[in-house]
């Protein structure tokens, strides 16, 4: 397709199907950068953050025995454990997880992600946001909830250590370089 120019541009549809919902947000930003051509790239930062702010948050990772009410309501998280207990009627979910000596339970709000094949004793990972129910630990409103058995758990758990410890030393290095 051509515009007023002669330039060949991408119909947005055609490279939008090709992509599939993973390529969603980088196709996006390349049908703003051919729209844009050489107009500014404070415009093009702008649309980018436009286009970030649009999809939810990827979640942070917390362990089960990390999940209490400090967890600001709303925050996007991820956590995992063993399917404990399914109430379809109810729309809640249970996962437990053995920490040390102490078995921690997080409380899971499945309307969003039924109807799913509940598989009790298995091992689920799952993103959601948290909600604060009076009287109760935090709830996790599941965006995302996958069974995930044969997950070598002690290597995920090493994992998110290495993750948060990159996450703290790349904050570090933003301070000091504004600073």
């Amino acid at each position: 397709m051509e515009d007023a120019q002669g330039s060949v541009r991408a119909p947005a549809a055609l490279c939008l199907g090709n992509l599939g919902t993973e390529g969603v947000l980088g196709c996006c930003y390349l049908v703003l950068v051919q729209e844009l051509g050489n107009r500014s790239s404070d415009l093009l930062l702008q649309s980018q953050r436009w286009l970030s702010e649009m999809l939810p948050s990827a979640g942070v990772y917390y362990f089960p025995w990390e999940i209490n009410s400090s967890i600001p309501e709303g925050e996007a998280l991820r956590t995992f454990g063993r399917l404990s207990c399914y109430d379809l009627t109810r729309s809640e979910a249970i996962l437990s997880t053995q920490h040390g000596s102490a078995q921690h339970h997080v409380h899971i709000d499945t309307t969003l992600v039924e109807p799913f094949e509940a598989q009790l004793g298995s091992l689920y990972m799952v993103l959601g946001e948290a909600e604060h129910r009076e009287g109760e630990s935090p709830v996790i409103k599941a965006r995302i909830l996958t069974c995930v058995e044969g997950m070598n758990m002690p290597l995920l758990e090493q994992a998110i250590q290495e993750q948060r410890k990159y996450f703290q030393e790349r904050q570090q290095q933003m301070e000091s370089g504004t600073s």
